[in-house]
């Protein structure tokens, strides 16, 4: 359960400076159903851009968000692409609800307000006195730095350093303190090391996503009914939806597949992971460069009772599929090869590498279990391609610059070619296995209680089940917190 217990000198010291600063919260309930937002705020996001540091854009984080760079309202349908089946070599339909249109393009921003949204309204996060430190693997620092920044509290970026270029020079702008900690995705103890030495400094009040129960609070309230929404709008006569994929990062977006579970109890549920790195395949190790996910442990927030395959990807796919899919070569055969549209061409790069990385564990998954054209699959977009043009200049630089040929051989190779090695079905046992891999992280090296660990595989009414209630709950005090500052009173 996520503590909501007052601190009333953080939460007045929150008021007053909210209300300085003339912010107003969205609710998780606003979130689901933006159209609900009041006619005032839709009017003022008009003249807002989505990436503007403006308290505003916090009515931006929703799935919902037109497709639009500035001034954008809402729309019933999240965006989405589906992936041909001249691309994806199944017969199914692969459906991908696309991160780029939340604010800093990238749905982490989501997660990390679910985190940050319980302190902040409680006032157990004082924005005059705390820092709030956004350990990461890239994108959940960003997310944490730019809601921090729209709710005017200071903040400490935490994210491997051979992570992009770009994410680096966007957060040196938005944060308040930028850390580089050593190696890549899969180097996630380092950066739980740099916490518990932040931590000795009591004004440094760490948000660990990993960990941190309001990240999939808000990924099965929000995202998993995006999900829903978005498969019943497009599904035609004869259509099921028959599984949902998703790399684990901090697992927060595994959270959505339990809200389709509980929706639609037939569907299964794959996590995957980078094939070099193949911690929950093979209890595994090493480095990978399917930027956005780590490894070498089993988030605390990973309901794994719940999931019911693991996929690895190599992440030389990703990485030869991102420029398929952001060179004029590349582009030139999707649409005269595949005959696909410019439309479809332009939206293929909503997707970044870990969005490639999902969409090929959806295609394996069609494959394992020959899924017909009747079946759908869905994953999501974390990010798009904005935060991968230095990682396509590398990738020119070490391979030569792209050709048709070479977009000919990839799509053969790395998606046509994709096979079902690499993958596997987890019976009751082998997630308990992969489950009990949590005690090394969580209780030897992070402090936690083996009896909290033991009730989160024993009871799932009392963990999962009472987390994702608490919604309610914390929208009550979002609205309480917004009638105290008064600012959308005074709009």
């Amino acid at each position: 359960m996520i503590d909501l217990t007052i601190n009333r000198e953080g939460l007045d010291h929150n008021i007053k400076k909210a209300r300085e600063n003339h912010v107003i919260v969205p609710t998780i309930a606003q979130m689901q159903h933006p159209e609900t937002i009041p006619e005032k705020i839709q009017a003022k996001l008009k003249n807002v851009g989505l990436w503007d540091v403006d308290p505003l854009n916090l009515f931006r984080i929703t799935w919902k968000n037109e497709a639009k760079e500035s001034g954008g309202g809402y729309q019933a349908v999240p965006n989405y692409v589906e992936i041909p089946s001249s691309l994806s070599g199944v017969p199914c339909r692969i459906v991908a609800m696309a991160g780029k249109w939340f604010p800093t393009g990238c749905h982490k921003v989501g997660a990390s307000f679910g985190c940050l949204a319980p302190r902040l309204v409680t006032g157990q996060f004082d924005s005059t006195y705390h820092h709030a430190v956004w350990p990461s693997t890239g994108n959940y620092c960003r997310g944490g730095a730019f809601n921090s920044k729209l709710l005017a509290c200071d903040s400490v970026a935490i994210l491997p350093a051979e992570m992009s270029k770009e994410r680096f020079d966007w957060l040196s702008k938005i944060a308040g303190q930028v850390i580089a900690t050593p190696g890549c995705e899969s180097n996630v103890k380092e950066i739980f090391d740099k916490t518990w030495e932040l931590k000795q400094d009591p004004t440094m009040m760490i948000f660990n996503q990993f960990e941190e129960m309001g990240n999939p609070l808000w990924h099965y309230n929000v995202t998993g009914n995006a999900l829903a929404d978005l498969y019943e709008a497009i599904k035609r006569p004869g259509d099921k939806i028959a599984g949902a994929c998703f790399t684990s990062g901090s697992a927060g977006t595994m959270s959505s597949g339990d809200r389709l579970k509980d929706l639609y109890p037939h569907v299964k549920i794959g996590v995957g992971e980078a094939l070099q790195c193949p911690t929950i395949l093979e209890n595994g190790f090493g480095g990978h460069r399917i930027e956005g996910i780590g490894d070498k442990h089993i988030p605390w927030i990973h309901n794994v009772k719940n999931t019911d395959m693991v996929i690895d990807i190599d992440d030389e796919d990703s990485q030869r599929l991102l420029r398929l899919f952001n060179t004029p070569e590349g582009q030139k055969y999707l649409k005269e090869e595949l005959g696909l549209d410019d439309e479809l061409i332009g939206k293929l790069t909503w997707m970044g590498i870990s969005g490639i990385a999902n969409v090929l564990c959806c295609i394996k998954m069609a494959k394992y279990y020959e899924l017909t054209e009747h079946d759908m699959v869905f994953t999501v977009l974390t990010d798009s391609a904005v935060m991968y043009q230095s990682r396509i200049e590398e990738l020119n630089e070490a391979h030569g610059a792209y050709s048709e040929q070479e977009a000919v051989l990839d799509h053969a190779l790395h998606i046509l070619g994709l096979k079902t090695d690499n993958m596997a079905e987890l019976g009751y046992w082998d997630r308990k296995r992969v489950h009990n891999l949590k005690y090394y992280t969580w209780v030897e090296q992070q402090g936690k209680d083996v009896k909290d660990l033991n009730a989160l595989w024993y009871d799932t009414e009392g963990t999962w089940d009472a987390v994702h209630a608490q919604a309610k709950d914390l929208d009550a005090l979002i609205d309480e917190f917004n009638d105290a500052t008064g600012v959308l009173k005074s709009l």
